[in-house]
């Protein structure tokens, strides 16, 4: 018998009590003994994580946004113990990426009878310790994105939101001076983004990477979005629906590289995303951490 750990968020958008009912019930029904715990304030996913390795759970599944989510994994990294997701917040990046299903009933059931993935994860040193991320940390306009697209909005419009805040923000996009260097190698230039990616898709399914970027292969993607007006950040907002190619065939504002350490610097300071969380600023230095973790997939 599978012996997992259900962690729920009340405050994400979708894990009501009777949802909560809903996905651990038919986690039992399928066979599944389920023990379900509540965060209540900052950190408590990743202690009662923590607590679930000590007391040798088989899953940790988190019902809740991104946030919650990388706190749990957090505690993981390492561990046999493996992560479950049901989407319960707005954004749910990882979730999409792994084609979860966006129901919380139907990603329960698929979670039931899923099977183990071993996925890398980027991890950024902060003052404050260590962030781990699963689909990518960004420095400028996506962090802007972030920052200014209010939880109201995200309930409302779901992924819509993020969207309607790019558009209202591309008037304002400014290049600005940035210092990257991917692994030892140091380049200069002017930037409105620099993403570092650890999967293909930055908003699932619609805004989508080179597609070579893997979660499993050992490496951190990174693209730099150097636009610096309306009609250079309109095509290079077209550019990434249609999937961005290599640097030597992509427009003259849009490069791609990769590498397993990356640090970005920037003057002035730029606002930080790692996996949709705004409250950091540049410098930062985003390495990766190969076969970090085993998340539960859908079959298939």
């Amino acid at each position: 018998m599978v012996r997992a750990l259900l962690i729920t968020n009340l405050v994400a958008a979708r894990t009501t009590p009777s949802a909560v009912y809903a996905v651990s019930g038919l986690l039992r029904y399928s066979g599944w003994s389920v023990e379900v715990a509540e965060t209540r304030g900052p950190g408590d996913a990743r202690r009662l994580a923590e607590s679930a390795v000590s007391d040798r759970f088989d899953v940790v599944i988190v019902f809740g946004g991104d946030g919650t989510t990388m706190q749990a994994a957090a505690a993981l990294v390492g561990t046999d113990v493996a992560l479950g997701v049901i989407p319960g917040g707005t954004g749910n990046l990882l979730a999409g990426n792994l084609r979860i299903p966006a129901s919380p009933v139907r990603a329960a059931e698929a979670l039931a009878h899923g099977r183990r993935r071993r996925l890398d994860l980027g991890r950024v040193e902060r003052p404050e310790g260590t962030q781990y991320f699963a689909v990518a940390c960004g420095a400028g306009m996506d962090a802007r994105v972030m920052a200014q697209t209010s939880s109201d909005q995200k309930r409302k419009w779901g992924i819509g939101a993020y969207l309607a805040t790019v558009l209202r923000l591309i008037p304002e996009v400014r290049r600005v001076p940035h210092t990257i260097t991917i692994d030892g190698v140091t380049i200069e230039t002017a930037a409105t983004v620099v993403l570092v990616a650890n999967c293909r898709e930055v908003i699932p399914p619609i805004v989508r990477l080179h597609q070579d970027i893997s979660p499993e292969d050992g490496w951190l993607d990174v693209v730099i979005a150097g636009a610096g007006n309306l009609w250079e950040s309109a095509r290079t907002m077209y550019q990434f629906m249609r999937e961005i190619p290599d640097a030597s065939d992509g427009p003259r504002h849009l490069w791609y590289a990769r590498g397993r350490e990356i640090t970005v610097s920037s003057d002035p300071q730029q606002p930080l995303e790692i996996d949709g969380e705004s409250d950091w600023t540049t410098p930062f230095t985003a390495s990766v951490v190969p076969a970090a973790i085993d998340v539960m997939v859908p079959i298939g």
